[in-house]
């Protein structure tokens, strides 16, 4: 069966989470090669590519205008215009729409490709000293309790490592939920990953509940459980 090529237009770009010199060179060739820069926001984008001296046009596209932001940039696309897909850290399509604008370019049929870089899933993996062969990352959980508590005990009989993402002003009530679920379940919690006062905590749970009571929780946070025995 022969498929003829389609040219890529679309780059899914992978951009810094908290350290500027983690880009890499082809992410830097690539936002210059292109015509728009799609992002989730667009101030955001701009002092990045400002600090690597890019002036490129922008269009904002995030889970509130996601239907009509896909069908501008498609439109785009099939002008023959080159569009980069950006997050406003990391890897775009995690936790962020970017997969219905992946999915939108394909039944255009239009090419997709992308600059690989920087995961804060992946690098708190890594750290966290858990088991790093299967996991399961499950995004950020409910704003409140009650469906909290529901989403992790639906994660309590997993096999996997769990990974969450959490903000600063609910990770401390996320720990204590967590803990309530999962109990003294081996865990780490990552925070400011790549930046200057990057931190990775061991312990159990309940520890790492307690031990946010006694700080001011700052920046972005990752939680990570270990697996049921």
């Amino acid at each position: 069966m022969n498929i003829p090529e389609s040219p890529v237009l679309l780059y899914l770009v992978a951009t810094p989470i908290g350290n500027l010199g983690d880009i890499s060179l082809r992410a830097i060739e690539t936002l210059r090669e292109v015509d728009w820069v799609a992002s989730e926001d667009t101030r955001k984008t701009g002092h990045l590519l400002k600090h690597y001296g890019i002036s490129k046009p922008q269009l904002a596209f995030h889970a509130h205008n996601e239907a009509a932001a896909a069908a501008r940039v498609v439109g785009l696309l099939r002008q023959g215009l080159k569009v980069a897909l950006v997050s406003n850290a990391g890897t775009p399509g995690i936790s962020d729409p970017g997969y219905s604008l992946v999915r939108a370019a394909h039944a255009a049929g239009i090419g997709v490709t992308m600059v690989p870089g920087a995961s804060a899933l992946i690098m708190a993996l890594v750290l966290s000293g858990l088991p790093a062969h299967s996991f399961t990352f499950r995004g950020f959980p409910p704003n409140r309790s009650a469906a909290r508590r529901r989403f992790f005990a639906g994660d309590l009989n997993s096999l996997y490592t769990l990974i969450y993402y959490e903000s600063s002003h609910r990770i401390a009530a996320s720990l204590q939920d967590a803990a309530a679920v999962f109990g003294a379940r081996p865990a780490a919690l990552c925070n400011d990953l790549t930046k200057f006062y990057e931190r990775v905590e061991r312990a159990t749970l309940d520890e790492l509940a307690a031990a946010i009571q006694q700080i001011s929780a700052k920046g972005e946070y990752v939680l990570l459980i270990q697996g049921a025995d």
